[in-house]
Order: structure tokens, then C-alpha cells, then sequence
């Protein structure tokens, strides 16, 4: 995940180098109150980036109110937040997605073999965010469910900070998480069912490795 790059303070010139030394005295008192103000605006930014979650491994994940084209039944909701899922006994494999997003279609067959198989066992949840992304409507989204014959949890969400919040830098992007709602893996662009069925497998393998581990120790 890029980071963001402190940016220094530039270098103080010959000519303000020739100054009086009460020029120079204001500098360090304006350019240390700079730096304390900026230290502050860090401090809180860190703390609301921390507290609304991260889009890195190992981050909680971002919460996010969401609808469903489909799935109530399975997810116990129509519309709901990301956040309530966590704490089931299923970790999940998040999919953003769009309707007119050609790799999206191309993967789509995938993810629904992946469903079939693997639903006892890892919750499957698409979350078109098409309009955010120029890549359709929510009208397109439904007609491609329709056309391909999805039929795992779908559904769309009106919060627009959502690509940003998730790191979405290519569509689709898919987004493992454990059932205590933590970034396990993530892959930008589509993905195979190798891919999938690969990286699923090594979630539910920790999954299990880290409730052995608890109970081991209680």
C-alpha cells in the first residue's frame, strides 16, 4: 500500500541566511509553530484514518451502509452495513464490482462456481460501486446479475468514499477478509478460480489456526 510521504521544509535561502539575527529568530519561532500545527493536523488525521478503518493487510475493515440486489435471505438484510457481518462464523470474500466493467463480467462465472461450492464455509459478498467509478448504473449492474445468472449476495452502496477507503486502484477489485471483519488478502484486477479458490483457502486455514490457537490458550 503507497504511503503518504512526509513532505519537508524546504531549505532556507542564502539571502535569509543574511539576515538579522532577529529575522532568523522569527523563523524558528513561526517555522517551529508551523511544524507544531502540522504535527497536530497528522495526529488527527492518523486518528480518523485508524477509526474508520484502513484499506491495507491487516487493517479492520472500512464500514459502509449497503443495499442488496439479491441475497437477503442468506446475508439477513436488504440493507445493512459491512460491519454487522463481522463476528459470524464465516470470513468473507468482498468483490467490488460494475456493470459495464468488462473484467468484472469476465470473473463473475467464477465467483459463482466459487459460491456454489465454498457457501457453507466463506460468505460471498459483490458490492457494485459502478457509479463512483464511471463504469455503469445501478441499472446496468442488475441487467448483468440478470444476464449471467448470478445468484450470490450482490448489492450497491451510495457512499462514495468507499473506492477510496478500500485502496480501489482497478476494477474489480476483491478483498478477503476474516470473520472478524481483518484485510487478509487483496487483489486489484480479475481473478481467476485458482486465484480464488487459492487465497480462500489459506483464510479459512488461518481462520482455523487462530481459533485453535484460542482455544489452546483459554
Amino acid at each position: 500500500m503507497a504511503r503518504a510521504k512526509r513532505r519537508r521544509g524546504g531549505r532556507v535561502s542564502a539571502a535569509a541566511r543574511q539576515g538579522s539575527h532577529d529575522q532568523q529568530k522569527k523563523f524558528i519561532k513561526y517555522g517551529l509553530g508551523g511544524m507544531a500545527v502540522a504535527a497536530v493536523v497528522l495526529l488527527i488525521a492518523f486518528a480518523v484514518a485508524t477509526s474508520s478503518g484502513g484499506s491495507g493487510v491487516g487493517d479492520t475493515a472500512a464500514d459502509f451502509d449497503f443495499s442488496l440486489y439479491q441475497g437477503t435471505s442468506e446475508v439477513g438484510f436488504r440493507e445493512g452495513n459491512l460491519a454487522s457481518l463481522h463476528g459470524q462464523d464465516r470470513p468473507m470474500v468482498l468483490n467490488f464490482w460494475a456493470g459495464l466493467c468488462p473484467p468484472c463480467r469476465a470473473e463473475m462465472p467464477q465467483f459463482q462456481a466459487f459460491y456454489e461450492e465454498f457457501n457453507d464455509e466463506i460468505l460471498v459478498l459483490g458490492i457494485d460501486i459502478g457509479p463512483f467509478m464511471n463504469l455503469g448504473t445501478h441499472g446496468d449492474a442488475d441487467a448483468l446479475l440478470r444476464e449471467l445468472g448470478v445468484t450470490y449476495p450482490t448489492g450497491w452502496t451510495d457512499d462514495g468514499s468507499v473506492p477510496r477507503k478500500f485502496g480501489v486502484t482497478g476494477m474489480p477489485t476483491t478483498v478477503f477478509l476474516t470473520s472478524d471483519g481483518e484485510i487478509f488478502e487483496k487483489a486489484v484486477g480479475a481473478i481467476d478460480a485458482n486465484r480464488l479458490a487459492r487465497s480462500s483457502k489459506a483464510l479459512m486455514a488461518a481462520e482455523a489456526e487462530a481459533e485453535a490457537a484460542a482455544e489452546h490458550g483459554s
